[in-house]
C-alpha cells in the first residue's frame, strides 16, 4: 500500500492562505517583529502540531523539549516583569527616603544644593529642590 504525501492544490492553496493570515497578524500592519515573543512560540508550536504528518508525527522528545522551552520564555517574561515593578518600588522608596534632607543634584554643569521638599513616586521618580524638579538620578550626594 503506497501513501501518497504530496498536498492536493486545495491543501496547498489553504495552507498558503493560512500561512499568509498568519504573517499579517504577526505584523499587524506594521514592520515585522525583529524577535519572537511567547505568543508568537505558541501559534508556532499550534500550527506544527496541525500540519504535522499522520505517518511521522512529532516525537514525544521533541514535544516536550518544545514545551519546556515554552516554559522557561514564560518564566523569564514573567521575571523580566517582576524585576521591573521591583525597580520601581525601590526607587520610589529610595526617593521617599530623601524627603527633608539636603541633597546636592548636578543640573548639566551646575550643582545644586537644598532640601529636598517633596517626592513624586513612579516609575521615574522626581524630587522637589529649591522649587524645582529634578530625576532621582541627578541626586549626587546626601546630607543629614
Amino acid at each position: 500500500m503506497d501513501i501518497d504525501l504530496r498536498m492536493s492544490q486545495a491543501d496547498a492553496a489553504r495552507t498558503s492562505y493560512q500561512v499568509d493570515a498568519l504573517n499579517k497578524e504577526l505584523s499587524g500592519g506594521k514592520a515585522f517583529k525583529t524577535e519572537l515573543d511567547k505568543d508568537d512560540f505558541l501559534k508556532i508550536l499550534i500550527t506544527q502540531l496541525q500540519h504535522q504528518d499522520p505517518t511521522n508525527p512529532m516525537q514525544d522528545k521533541e514535544f516536550i523539549a518544545q514545551m519546556a522551552q515554552f516554559s522557561s520564555l514564560e518564566q523569564m517574561t514573567n521575571m523580566a516583569t517582576s524585576f521591573g515593578k521591583l525597580s520601581t518600588v525601590l526607587n520610589s522608596s529610595e526617593a521617599q527616603s530623601l524627603l527633608g534632607r539636603t541633597v546636592e543634584v548636578l543640573d548639566g554643569d551646575k550643582a545644586i544644593y537644598g532640601k529636598v521638599s517633596q517626592v513624586v513616586r513612579g516609575e521615574f521618580p522626581l524630587v522637589m529642590v529649591n522649587g524645582s524638579f529634578y530625576d532621582l538620578d541627578q541626586v549626587s550626594k546626601v546630607e543629614e
